[in-house]
């Protein structure tokens, strides 16, 4: 019994690979997406929507129980208690 000759099987396209798409602006970053490096990012414009700097209390006192802050004209006092509370006074 002879056996039938074998047919070539036609070659299928090879399909480009896709880039994956970027997450949605929803979607939080993985685990494993690196860290922006603060150096690269573009400086904060004035309508950007900015974090309030962040100064520590012990930066301000300098060891001192209060400190006076001048704003628009006026003089304010800011002290901390003796159980850590702040005041602020004009």
């Amino acid at each position: 019994m002879a056996t039938p000759p074998l047919t070539q099987v036609p070659q299928v396209p090879q399909v480009p690979q896709v880039p994956p798409a970027p997450p949605h602006p929803t979607q939080r970053p993985s685990a494993q997406a690196a860290a922006p490096d603060p150096a690269q990012a573009p400086a904060p414009t004035a309508n950007a929507l900015a974090l309030p700097a962040r100064i520590p209390s012990e930066q301000l006192f300098r060891g001192a129980q209060e400190v006076l802050i001048e704003h628009q004209g006026g003089l304010y006092r800011l002290r901390q208690t003796s159980l850590g509370k702040l005041i602020l006074t004009k």
